[in-house]
Formats: structure tokens, sequence, C-alpha cells
């Protein structure tokens, strides 16, 4: 755990291989569990303010072994930032993938796509970078290849795969104009191309005979729902690919062995790290609510459960007080007055909308010392995290909450005659064994059929297998603020060990007792 860009993908990495290291063996399973990095970064990784690598996403690796080999591997993804397919901040960048693909695909290959100069797409206009940027953007997109080679994606889907991004990012500059007559909405005649290079990427580039009804489907859906469907549908089409791809990881890495065998685990957890940008949208409630209940995770077996046990076995001990960080969970999570449990309420309501829902917040958390109305004309909130205030823009909290695709959308998608997108939009998408998927996996097909909040369900899921475990922390330090090396700032160090309360680690741990045998290791020594 850590700030965003403090070096935990780089930690984890290095983990990784210290264990591959520690397995003394060489075999071609711990080579593949090392070699799915960059295709995992490509996908998911993004420039942001704090991090020009920063993970959008968070995964949690399982490594199964028995005699001390690995035996298996498993990956679990959790609360992709769909958002940043259709929307960057300034200094903030979409997807790597993208830009990957314009810098290592041949004239040809563009064309094939349907893909023109990287300046005209809303998605990624203006942030393409220099020819030393793309000269590296390329060489990365043959790491991309060579690892879909390696985990087993065949041809036709890699080019089925990278029509569909293709696609997305030509549907992002569909725009809409009324219609004289009666006034309804219409594609503008000056992106009619755009719509039909986004339909042919959704619908892939074989198969023409039949395009043509697919188009007039596609344009009709598109217009009865405008921006908001445009937008939707790059989001979830990106956010199926992205599963996917990690359910085809799972399948090249799943163990081979008897199931009566039982296998040991040992389990990494990467996830995104507390974020303070000068715009804070849902995204970053989600992600610093992640953090916030890691951070009590943290308090919970570092300070309480240690000195429950010093209690217990009457030892003299001076109480260690921390910073606990429950009433900001409480504000949180609390049923039926928490602040998601309202999120949930007001998304259910249509005719709610985001002020509705930050006047319910004001009255609810009147008086609540973690909490503060906005101020301004910008629509929003402040809250108290563990690691300082956080002030939030409401806008699009109920929308992206919500998280739907309609209904005409997704019967399009199902019927699509693209093998690929087929797939992604079908009951039984994404892993052909639907028995491995892991339960927040099963909830998270389920989002377009129910609405369950599928953040907090798989918050919920991944705060479950934490207290199962044996954890370990490891702590990153963010040296500076401005993403150079070489540079540390006492100032902003200081502040990290503070708010992270690894200050009263340090005490517990020297006055504590690092050592503890069983009884019976004792008796014998």
């Amino acid at each position: 755990s850590g700030e965003s860009g403090a070096g935990k993908t780089e930690s984890t990495k290095l983990l990784l291989q210290h264990i591959m290291n520690l397995c003394k063996g060489n075999s071609q399973l711990e080579q593949q569990i090392l070699q799915v990095n960059p295709l995992l970064e490509a996908f998911g990784n993004a420039q942001t303010v704090m991090n020009d690598n920063s993970s959008r996403f968070g995964k949690y690796i399982q490594l199964r072994f028995q005699n001390n080999t690995v035996r298996g591997a498993k990956l679990s993804e959790y609360l992709l930032e769909k958002s940043r397919v259709v929307q960057q901040d300034a200094g903030e960048r979409n997807f790597h993938i993208f830009y990957y693909m314009f810098a290592g695909l041949s004239s040809e290959e563009k064309e094939m796509y349907g893909l023109l100069d990287p300046s005209l797409y809303r998605y990624i206009s203006e942030r393409f970078g220099t020819e030393d940027v793309a000269q590296h953007w390329k060489q990365k997109y043959q790491e991309v290849c060579n690892a879909l080679d390696m985990v087993g994606f065949q041809e036709q889907e890699q080019v089925d795969m990278q029509a569909i991004l293709a696609g997305v990012l030509s549907l992002g500059n569909v725009t809409f104009e009324p219609e004289e007559s009666s006034g309804s909405l219409k594609v503008s005649e000056s992106s009619r191309g755009w719509l039909k290079a986004a339909a042919r990427g959704m619908y892939g580039p074989s198969l023409p005979a039949v395009f043509p009804t697919f188009l007039r489907a596609f344009q009709c859906v598109i217009c009865s729902l405008c921006a908001d469907a445009r937008d939707s549908i790059a989001k979830v089409v990106y956010g199926r690919v992205f599963g996917w791809i990690v359910c085809k990881i799972n399948e090249l890495l799943a163990e081979n062995v008897d199931p009566e065998v039982e296998l040991r685990e040992i389990g990494i957890l990467d996830i995104f790290g507390f974020e303070n940008f000068a715009v804070n949208r849902f995204e970053q409630l989600c992600i610093n609510l992640a953090n916030e209940q890691l951070q009590h995770f943290f308090n919970h077996h570092i300070f309480q459960l240690e000195q429950d046990a010093y209690k217990e076995e009457e030892l003299p001990w001076e109480t260690i007080t921390f910073s606990n960080n429950e009433p900001v969970l409480n504000l949180l999570l609390a049923k039926p007055l928490g602040l998601l449990s309202l999120l949930d309420e007001q998304s259910a309501f249509p005719q709610a909308t985001d002020k509705t829902f930050v006047d319910k917040l004001n009255s609810s958390f009147k008086g609540n010392l973690h909490f503060q109305p906005g101020r301004g004309r910008v629509l929003g909130f402040s809250i108290t995290h563990y690691a300082g205030k956080v002030q939030y823009t409401a806008g699009g909290f109920l929308e992206k909450n919500r998280d739907t695709l309609p209904a005409s959308l997704h019967g399009l998608f199902i019927n699509s005659v693209t093998p690929l997108l087929s797939v992604l939009f079908t009951g039984k998408s994404l892993c052909y064994n639907r028995a491995s998927l892991a339960k927040a996996k099963l909830l998270w097909l389920a989002r377009l059929l129910i609405f369950l909040c599928p953040h907090q369900h798989s918050l919920m899921v991944l705060m479950e297998r934490m207290y199962s475990a044996n954890p370990h922390f490891v702590r990153c330090i963010k040296p500076n603020s401005q993403k150079v090396p070489g540079v540390v700032d006492s100032q902003v160090l200081l502040q990290q060990l503070r708010y992270n309360g690894l200050l009263e680690t340090v005490r517990i741990r020297r006055d504590g007792f690092s050592w503890r045998p069983s009884f019976e290791e004792f008796a014998e020594r």
C-alpha cells in the first residue's frame, strides 16, 4: 500500500521475481506469471498527474504452491477506472494501449482498423507526445504483442480486439444535431464517417455483407440515447475487453493438479493508492474508500490484535494509541444512512439528480466532523480521510454508480456476428470455465441485470479475503511529489509516516514482543 506513485506496482513485480527465484525453478509457468505484467499495465495503467504509470485498477495475485513449487496462479481485478476511456483531466492520458497502438501498428494495419491521425480523436486528443515518447510506445506495443501470443490469444482474437479498441476511439468523435422537422436528435453530418468507423470496429472487419443492417441498428440506438449512450458504450466495451484479458490469463495460469491435493497460497494485493487531485470524482471516492478499509485492516492487525494478545497474556504494557479511522468508514459504509447507502437509494430513483444526492448528504451528515458541505458554485462535498481532506465534485455520481448499459445496446452486441463482441456480452462471457470465477467476478457480470452497487460488493469480497489471511504489510513511501528520481522531500516523507501510522508502528515493534514461540517450542528448548 501507499500513495499513488509510491512504487506499489514496481514493488509487486520485484516481490514476484523474488518468490519465483526462491522456488529455485525456471519452469514455463513461472516465466508466464512474470510476463503477464506488460499486458495488464498496457490495458489497466495510465498517466496521471501523480504517476506516469498509475494502476487504474486493483489486482490480487494468488500464487498456489505444492512442495515449494508454483503449481498455478490466479488474478482478480477490482474497480477498473472505465471513465478514463472517455474523459481525462489536464496533464493526464487515456489507458496506455491506445497510444501503443498508434505508435506500433503499421500503416497497413492502421488502414485496416480505420485509424487516422491520433490528434483527431476526442478521447485522446492533444495528448500524444514527442517522437522519443512515440518510440518508447512502439517498443511497449511489441511487448504487448509478445505477451498476447504468450498468453494464448489467437491471431483473430487479437485482430478483433484491436478493431474494437479502434471502434471505441471513433465512437468518441460521433456528435449529434437536431432534426429540422421533428426536433429529435440525429448523428451530425460531419460525424457520419466516425459512426461508420465505430460500428465497423464494434462489428469487426469481417463479414461485410450484413454490416449495413448492423450500422442502421447501431445508429438508431445511438440517436435515441445520444451522448450518454455513446460514452456508456465506450466504457462498458473497454471494461469487457479488460475482463476478458484477465480471464484468458487465468486460463493460462490455472493449476493442473489433482483436486484432492492441498495447495498452499501466497496472495499479493497491489491496489491503487490514495488520491487527492485538483478535481476528485466518483472514482477517487472508490479508490480512497478502498484505502480507508486497508488502513483499518492495518490498524486492526498491528495495534488492536497485538495489544489484545499482550493483555490476554497479562504482560506489563502501556497501551499505545493510534489514529482510528472507523468514524470515516461509518460515514461511508453505515446502513441505512452511510454515504454509499444514500447513493444507492438516490440511484434507484429515476427523478433523482446529483444535486438531490448532495442535498441528502448535507442534511444527513450535518455536524459530522468528517464531512463538510461543498462551497462555491461547484456541486460537491468534502471528506476528511485518514490521509487528509479531499474535496469531491459530485457531477456524474449517480450515473457512474448505476453503471448500466441500455437494454437496446446490450441486445445489439449480444446478437453481433463478431465472435469476440458476442462473447463479451453474453451471460457466459469472459471465461469459458464459469465455475472458476471468483464471487466478485460473478457480481461484476450481473451488473447489467440487477442494481447492487458493484463497487461496494467488489471491495467487500476483497476485504473478506484479506481478513481470512495471515497478512504481511509492505508500505511504499513516495520520496517527492514531482515524479523525479533521486530527490527526497523530508516533509512529504514525514506526512506519509504520520498518516499511515508508521511512527506508532515503530513504537509497538520496539516496545513489544517480536519473537513469540508456541508453548510447545518453548518447552522443548
